[in-house]
C-alpha cells in the first residue's frame, strides 16, 4: 500500500493527490489529513500499524508538510518514502501563520486554526538522524516559492537526490517520476 501525504492547507484530493491516484490506482491511498499536527501523525501510525500488521508493505509518498510527516513516519518504521520538496524546518515556513485567525485550505476554501502550539508540536516529529537514507527518494524543485530547496538537499544529502532548475512547490510534471516511484517501492 502507498500512503500520499499531502502538504499543509491541502487535501487528498487536491489536484497532485489525483494523478498519484490516476496512475498507482488502488495500490495508493490519498486522504485528507487533520490540520493539528499530533492528530495527522497519529492518524498515519495507525494506517501504518494496522497495515504492517498485516503483514503489508508500506510506502509513503509526501508533499512539503507530508514530506516532512514521510520523513519522520518512514524513519521510525522503516519504510521507502519519495519525499517531493519536503518542508524539513516546518515550523520555520510555518510561522508565517502566527496569529492569523483562521488559515484557508488551498482545495475546498475551508477555513481552519492553526496556532503557535501547532507550530511548536511539529518539533516532535523532527528526525535528526535518518536511519536508513536508500529508503529515500528526494525530488526538489530549484524554483520552490515556499520553501528553500536548498534546506531538504542538505538534510537529506544521502538520500537519492534529484534537483531540477525551475519548477515550483507543486513540482511540475511529477508524472514524470511515477515510474521511477514505482520501481523504487516494488524492486
Amino acid at each position: 500500500m502507498i500512503i500520499y501525504i499531502h502538504g499543509f492547507a491541502s487535501s487528498g484530493f487536491g489536484g497532485k493527490a489525483q494523478k498519484f491516484k490516476e496512475y498507482f490506482e488502488d495500490e495508493i491511498i490519498t486522504i485528507s489529513l487533520p490540520t493539528i499536527p499530533n492528530l495527522a501523525i497519529d492518524t498515519l501510525e495507525q494506517i501504518i500499524e494496522f497495515s504492517l500488521n498485516k503483514e503489508e508493505k508500506v510506502f509513503l509518498i509526501g508533499s512539503s508538510l507530508g514530506g516532512f510527516y514521510s520523513l519522520y513516519l518512514a524513519n521510525k518504521y522503516d519504510l521507502k518514502a519519495v519525499l517531493i520538496n519536503p518542508a524539513v524546518n516546518p515550523w520555520g515556513t510555518l510561522h508565517r501563520y502566527e496569529g492569523v485567525e483562521f488559515v484557508t485550505n488551498y482545495y475546498d476554501n475551508s477555513r481552519f486554526e492553526f496556532t503557535q502550539n501547532h507550530i511548536k508540536s511539529l518539533k516532535n516529529y523532527e528526525v535528526n538522524f535518518i536511519e536508513n537514507p536508500k529508503n529515500f527518494i528526494t525530488l526538489l524543485q530549484k524554483d520552490d516559492e515556499v520553501l528553500d530547496f536548498s534546506e531538504a538537499a542538505n538534510k537529506l544529502e544521502n538520500s537519492e537526490l534529484i534537483i531540477e532548475e525551475g519548477g515550483n512547490h507543486s513540482f511540475d510534471g511529477i508524472e514524470r517520476y511515477f515510474r521511477k516511484i514505482n520501481s523504487f517501492f516494488y524492486n
